[in-house]
């Protein structure tokens, strides 16, 4: 058995290293066109920023060390041209010197990852612009960094925030300019607001719903003009807009590709070709909620995929379950994560779902060093299946987002969270820990227990924002709601939603009679735990009333995301 493994990294280092220990007979050939065969791509943003001092640090596996552990025949600084299916070859190109040669293959594994999008840009091609793809990409931005004073970042996503950061720990003043309204887009607004304004805080500015229109060269540098109008001088720029699947031996080989272009695969990672599969970023493969094709480049799929390509070649039958979409980012010192749909995907997609805030400690309160997290927690209305999570915070964020992952993995509910059996320790947790309380508040809504507003039932927000429906009042059904704030006086005065009517909560029961029993009333305070009390206390005298979940915290979040 001969097999030919074209790109390494993530995909193709897993691929190589289990097909190795699935046989001792294979002719196992990795063929990377950079210099090394395994490296930690992830942690290249902080090698340019200098957390990581040392470049050997990323070889996560030399090429030495493969060829002696692993008995691979590893060919570095070699490029694939063409594959010809018919005679089982792949025309291959040492860079070094250019020389050409055909390689034979009994299975063939594609695992070219994805390149970094070039936006049709005048002046993207100047010197002074950057991308990150590889080792020599983090070199040039690594010695870029040691004279640049100004650098402006394209693109707020996951590598576009980790460079600003870095950036920013080398003393370099950094912009970050998006196209969307947000950060990090494939959360949801409210949710980063808090990760934008910390970005401020630490000094990078920010240029939301806006994008390059030109680079022009000034000197030694740049000017980046910005179609909103504004020119930003920089000393260097990087572009971080987005990646596509590196398709071309795929397409001009004859395989199929889906609409985003990435190669498709059956779950046996297996490509309409029978001889060869395909891993990695330049996959299209499913979602393991809906099975909706999907294109998620991530480490941990990747390393996943190529063992089960190994697997399948060897014949041990293994399927890849999809991919959940679960990730994390650090900023500064927050960290932002998500698992799952977010609730722009279901809105997309047509999925009925419902959704709660919760804004806990990360432990025990008493216990010195607590900080506030925002979680938010989208499931079915009906039976309380959960779809998706996201988490912001400063600590304690990685934790719970990896609960619920495995939670959305294992097809749990709401009422599961509920009965999870957590480690609690005061500087670790809390006895009922993040998830228990998100749990909590959720299978309340699901029971009937608690019902829930939001944002867009706000009677002056939903006006503004021309929605004659929100989530619970149609138009026309009696009058709209009261606002009713349950904090204490002083919190009141401090900030409130406009309009609101203030009763504390601990004085609620004795004050019913100002509150008019045939008009709704959205209560609220300031994370949700009093609202819902107040709630409970007025369900059981009879007033219709809904909690606004999250309350005054989230509230602020998405008017902060909505720029009021």
């Amino acid at each position: 058995m001969r097999i030919v493994i074209i790109g390494a990294v993530a995909g193709g280092a897993s691929a190589a290293a289990r097909a190795r220990r699935l046989s001792e007979e294979a002719e196992i050939i990795l063929v990377e066109r950079g210099e090394a065969p395994s490296f930690a791509n992830c942690g290249l943003p902080y090698y340019i920023g200098g957390v990581i001092e040392q470049r050997d640090k990323l070889l996560v596996a030399p090429a030495q060390r493969l060829i002696e552990r692993y008995r691979l025949d590893v060919r570095t600084r070699t490029e694939a041209l063409a594959i010809d299916r018919a005679n089982h070859t792949v025309r291959l190109r040492y860079l070094e010197n250019c020389d050409e040669y055909d390689q034979p293959y009994d299975k063939l594994i594609l695992s070219p990852g994805a390149a970094p999008i070039r936006p049709p840009v005048p002046g993207v091609d100047l010197p002074q612009v950057y991308t990150l793809r590889e080792l020599r990409d983090a070199d040039r931005l690594h010695a870029a960094a040691k004279h640049a004073q100004r650098a402006v970042v394209i693109g707020g996503g996951f590598i576009g925030l980790e460079m600003a950061e870095n950036l920013v720990h080398r003393g370099i003043a950094t912009t970050v300019v998006e196209l969307a309204n947000q950060i990090l887009p494939p959360w949801d607004a409210e949710m980063v607001s808090p990760v934008a304004d910390h970005l401020r805080e630490r000094g990078v500015t920010l240029k939301l719903s806006n994008a390059a229109a030109a680079i022009e060269p000034a000197g030694d540098g740049v000017i980046v003009r910005l179609r909103s109008g504004e020119s930003l001088d920089a000393d260097m720029v990087v572009l971080s807009v987005g990646v596509r699947p590196d398709n071309k031996l795929a397409v001009e080989a004859g395989l199929a590709v889906g609409p985003r272009g990435g190669i498709r695969v059956n779950d046996q990672m297996q490509t309409a070709d029978p001889d060869i599969y395909a891993v990695g970023d330049a996959i299209e493969t499913h979602s393991s909620l809906d099975g909706s094709p999907t294109q998620i480049p991530l480490a941990g799929p990747a390393n996943r995929q190529g063992r089960i390509a190994a697997d399948n070649i060897f014949g041990r039958p293994t399927h890849y379950a999809g991919t959940q979409g679960t990730a994390i980012v650090g900023v500064f010192e927050m960290a932002a994560a998500l698992t799952g749909f977010s609730e722009k995907a279901l809105k997309a997609a047509g999925t009925p779902y419902e959704k709660v805030y919760v804004h806990p400690a990360n432990h025990a309160g008493y216990y010195p060093g607590a900080k506030q997290m925002s979680m938010k927690l989208l499931f079915a209305p009906d039976g309380g299946r959960l779809l998706g999570a996201q988490a912001v915070g400063r600590s304690g964020v990685d934790k719970r987002i990896d609960v619920l992952a495995v939670a959305i993995k294992a097809g749990m509910s709401v009422f599961d969270l509920e009965e999870l059996e957590l480690a609690y320790a005061p500087q670790f947790g809390s006895a009922k820990d993040p998830v228990n309380m998100a749990g909590f508040v959720a299978a309340g809504v699901v029971r009937g227990d608690q019902p829930v507003a939001h944002w867009d039932d706000l009677p002056q927000l939903a006006a503004e924002d021309g929605q004659s429906e929100g989530l619970g009042r149609p138009e026309g059904l009696g009058p709209p709601e009261l606002v009713l704030d349950v904090r204490m006086a002083s919190e009141f005065a401090a900030g409130s939603i406009p309009g609101a009517v203030n009763i504390p909560v601990d004085e609620l029961r004795s004050r019913l009679g100002e509150l008019d029993p045939a008009r709704p009333i959205i209560a609220y305070c300031q994370v949700g735990m009093r609202g819902y009390l107040a709630t409970r206390i007025l369900l059981q005298y009879g007033f219709n009333v809904r909690n606004l979940s999250g309350g005054y915290t989230t509230y602020k979040q998405t008017m902060a995301a909505k720029g009021a």
